[in-house]
């Protein structure tokens, strides 16, 4: 071998001694065992397969979770039982809405619209129960309701009659009675805190699911509409609107109907659901399938919270109280039976009396006293009139209030706030927006329904103190007495 050819030879050992002295050094000697392996037989890419072994034994037997198993099939059992019976709920129609063109010209167009939502089949007929809100807002006779069935057969679906108040509607759809599977109501009074329920529906339109949780509160009073509720954990989003809230035994306790969310604008579960009590959708469902709309019963009047119960602010003529002879200032501490503490409390118990029935009213007038009134239904046309003498006094008053928060009655403020003061009114040089009116005539106000029943009473016939807090300040203003309407002298024929 020439002198130049051991050199270049010397030089190629010394630099393939010098590349795996450094892959020595970078990955250790994993390194150059993958080094010399590189480019064999399944070892593509650099890449050599690993050994596995799985386990095939459970780190526990079904014998050691006896309990824990026996639960986990009775939920699945208790999910089939319930499933067939809750339907989804499509619907579609227009609604009218008013738009002004450049020029200040008025018009109105019908605007398509869509919703979504639950209900649960409850009688062999197809009578289906849902939410109100999920099938409101559109126009007579221009609406469409889909309602799509467990199996997936879908049907239209006709509205029978709706209970804005309560928040239900009932619907009915058409096809072979056998065919339905109808969910049993249970008897909500018989509903304790902290036991087992499960919410079913169609959240965000997903399709079928089925939660679980307890009884959080029951009595939960959210506005005057919204009262005597079930709060519940069982997780409930938007679209479960009208689907079952059920027991263990698989009965209708509530039918699913809000949320509590701090984000209005896209409203989500936060372990704060409520439900409307079983035993007031059946009622309302009875009145409507029997007489075509939800019957209420009616004292006839207006009231205010006290500090021991509530009190008569005015008796309305030719009404229930009146010929019971309840008076104003009276205080109502029994109803029934039941002890009265607030005046959304007391509204719920006469609505949900029986008409025709005689209820004794125990009442403080200088002294305890017993009086029987025999509830009358409620009047559609007279509520209207009223609620109409009572706009046109706070049309002259000018105070716009609104219902407190759930979240601000939970921090321990109570009354209302002024949400917007009419200009050239009584009240516009002494209030303002964001005032919290707490009393009239120092009696306690609770609600806007409460407010604007007192001042209209207070206002006709005497001053109206105003107690409110501005800027952490206790205040108070005085309104005069509305101005006495000059009767129509009558007219000669």
């Amino acid at each position: 071998m020439s002198h130049g050819l051991r050199r270049l030879f010397s030089l190629a050992v010394v630099f393939a001694i010098a590349f795996l002295a450094v892959i020595l050094i970078r990955n250790g000697p994993d390194g150059v065992t993958r080094f010399f392996k590189w480019g064999q037989p399944g070892s593509e890419n650099g890449f050599r397969p690993e050994k596995y072994t799985l386990p095939d034994k459970a780190p526990l037997e079904p014998g050691d979770v006896e309990l824990l198993a026996r639960l986990d099939a009775e939920y699945a059992k208790l999910t089939e039982a319930v499933t067939p019976s809750v339907v989804s709920i499509d619907t579609t129609s227009v609604r009218a809405e008013r738009q002004i063109d450049f020029y200040g010209r008025q018009s109105i167009r019908n605007v398509p619209t869509a919703g979504q939502g639950s209900g649960v089949i409850v009688s062999n007929e197809g009578h289906i129960v849902t939410n109100h809100h999920v099938i409101a807002g559109q126009i007579p006779g221009q609406e469409r309701i889909q309602v799509r069935l467990h199996d997936g057969r879908k049907f239209p679906a006709t509205l029978v009659g709706d209970d804005a108040t309560l928040d239900i509607a009932v619907l009915k759809i058409d096809g072979d009675g056998k065919s339905f599977q109808p969910l049993k109501f249970g008897d909500s009074t018989q509903v304790r805190r902290g036991q087992l329920v499960f919410a079913i529906g169609n959240p965000f339109g997903l399709g079928e699911t089925i939660t679980q949780g307890i009884i959080s509160a029951v009595e939960r009073t959210l506005s005057e509409t919204q009262r005597g509720l079930f709060q519940t954990d069982a997780a409930i989003n938007p679209g479960n609107s009208g689907g079952p809230l059920v027991n263990l035994r698989g009965e209708i306790i509530g039918i699913n109907s809000l949320i509590f969310s701090t984000d209005t604008k896209n409203p989500g579960f936060q372990g704060v659901g409520f439900a409307i009590p079983s035993n007031d959708v059946k009622e309302t469902l009875f009145s409507i399938l029997e007489k075509g709309r939800p019957v209420r019963g009616y004292l006839g009047v207006e009231m205010r919270t006290g500090e021991q119960g509530v009190t008569v602010s005015m008796v309305l003529p030719g009404g229930p109280a009146e010929a019971a002879g309840l008076r104003a200032d009276d205080v109502v501490l029994n109803y029934d039976g039941e002890k009265v503490t607030a005046v959304d409390q007391l509204i719920g118990l006469v609505q949900r009396t029986k008409v025709g029935k005689k209820v004794p009213i125990q009442v403080w007038r200088g002294g305890e006293t017993t009086l029987d009134a025999t509830i009358a239904e409620a009047n559609p046309e007279q509520a209207a009139a009223r609620r109409r003498d009572m706009m046109q006094a706070m049309q002259a008053i000018g105070v716009l209030v609104g219902d407190l928060s759930a979240q601000d009655r939970a921090r321990g403020f109570t009354g209302v706030m002024v949400t917007e003061i009419l200009s050239g009114s009584l009240a516009a040089p002494l209030l303002r927006p964001g005032d919290l009116i707490v009393a009239l005539n120092q009696a306690q106000v609770s609600n806007a329904r409460e407010f604007y029943s007192q001042v209209a009473a207070s206002a006709s016939v005497q001053p109206t103190i105003i107690h409110f807090i501005r800027d952490s300040q206790a205040r108070q203003v005085s309104l005069p007495p509305l101005p006495k309407k000059e009767e129509e002298p009558e007219r000669t024929k």
